[in-house]
């Protein structure tokens, strides 16, 4: 009989120990079921679900698609990472409607009123949209730190006042006049960022990877990102350890306002070359993004695979609604049904959890208690 190497033999095991550790993944448990769900909802309707998933596919990462699928990843993607930034420290950054509009305000009165050679505007902008959703995502956390505001509720509702101010301004003292859209007036030629070939993709994909490869090298590379995670596994730990979490919670939030503004000015220096009220935020680009960052718990490549994901799914909804007459806001039903039955599993994980050291604390009390019985009936002999 023939035995494997012992490299081999090795590396089956490690095979076999990831292949079991992915099978007890919260994450692809969540996505499995989520997908098998829509299995039964398509057949409920009398649709194929073959057909329906292959639409979806074809549709978003097909050559008709993959275009959509790019230039919308760029806003997930980016939004997702700007959610992630903070949630890798248990911070929750519900503002990023507001922090992302303010960005693409920044961004346009920057772009039409700068004296400068094309290539230097467009520059000058993306960082105008940096400065702008850092600065508001801070007074967040300024709310928080100095007011007692907590963190959840301030950014969600500073967000409101951003998203209107930026609306009053598209309609009035910008509105492009004649127009009778509420749109500012298209940028000077040249202000905007170059095309990845004859696509409707830009630069801002670049921009966004580039984002997102800083925040991994960050987070596992360096001591800054390792405090961030130990401030999210064991935050009282981390401020026994001598973190500060008013400064750690300015910096994140000022990196995450950061990267929302720099998708505003993306979204604005990319076609239509304008800020339209309420273009960047009906897609809901940040629920998106803060639903990929949750599903990967915010670790950097979980959070653009999940973007990915999601983009997909969004995307190709309508590729679906076109082959099988099913209506596209199935695949939104689909993005929260992973995060229900993620959290159910995760909930469900942490109980039996804790029954087993329940079980284990009792057993151990028991054994103690029978070595004492034992020592005094020894005594007593």
């Amino acid at each position: 009989m023939r035995t494997l190497p012992t490299g081999s033999t090795g590396s089956v095991r490690s095979i076999r120990s990831v292949l079991a550790s992915a099978l007890r993944s919260p994450v692809l448990f969540s996505v499995a079921a989520t997908l098998l769900a829509g299995v039964l909802l398509l057949a409920g309707t009398g649709a194929d679900p073959f057909t329906a998933y292959g639409a979806v596919l074809s549709g978003s990462l097909g050559p008709d698609g993959i275009g959509a699928t790019l230039t919308t990843g760029t806003s997930v993607l980016g939004m997702a990472l700007a959610l992630a930034v903070p949630l890798r420290a248990g911070l929750i950054n519900l503002g990023g409607d507001g922090q992302l509009v303010l960005g693409g305000l920044a961004a346009t009165v920057t772009a039409l009123y700068t004296p400068l050679p094309a290539p230097l505007t467009v520059a000058v902008s993306l960082l105008a949209g940096m400065a702008a959703g850092a600065a508001y995502a801070v007074l967040a956390a300024v709310c928080e730190i100095r007011l007692g505001v907590p963190l959840l509720v301030s950014s969600l509702l500073l967000s409101y006042p951003a998203v209107s101010f930026a609306s009053y301004m598209a309609r009035y003292p910008l509105k492009e006049p004649g127009s009778g859209l509420p749109q500012t007036r298209r940028l000077p030629e040249g202000v905007e960022l170059p095309a990845l070939g004859s696509t409707t993709v830009t630069v801002g994909l670049l921009l966004v990877v580039a984002a997102a490869g800083v925040h991994f090298f960050v987070d596992s590379r360096t001591s800054a990102g390792y405090e961030v995670r130990m401030t999210g596994l064991g935050p009282r730990f981390a401020a026994y350890a001598g973190v500060d979490r008013g400064r750690l919670t300015r910096r994140l939030m000022g990196a995450s306002g950061a990267v929302s503004g720099l998708v505003g000015a993306i979204g604005v220096l990319s076609f239509p070359h304008r800020f339209i009220d309420g273009a960047l935020t009906a897609p809901g680009y940040t629920w998106t993004g803060l639903t990929a960052a949750l599903l990967a718990a915010a670790a950097p490549v979980g959070t653009a695979l999940a973007a990915l994901f999601f983009t997909v799914l969004q995307v190709g909804g309508l590729s679906m609604e076109r082959a099988t007459e099913v209506p596209r806001e199935l695949t939104q039903v689909l993005q929260a049904l992973v995060i229900v039955l993620l959290a159910s599993r995760s909930g469900m994980t942490r109980r039996a959890g804790r029954r087993k050291g329940e079980t284990e604390t009792y057993d151990e009390s028991n054994d103690v208690n029978a070595n004492e019985n034992e020592n005094e009936n020894v005594k007593a002999a």
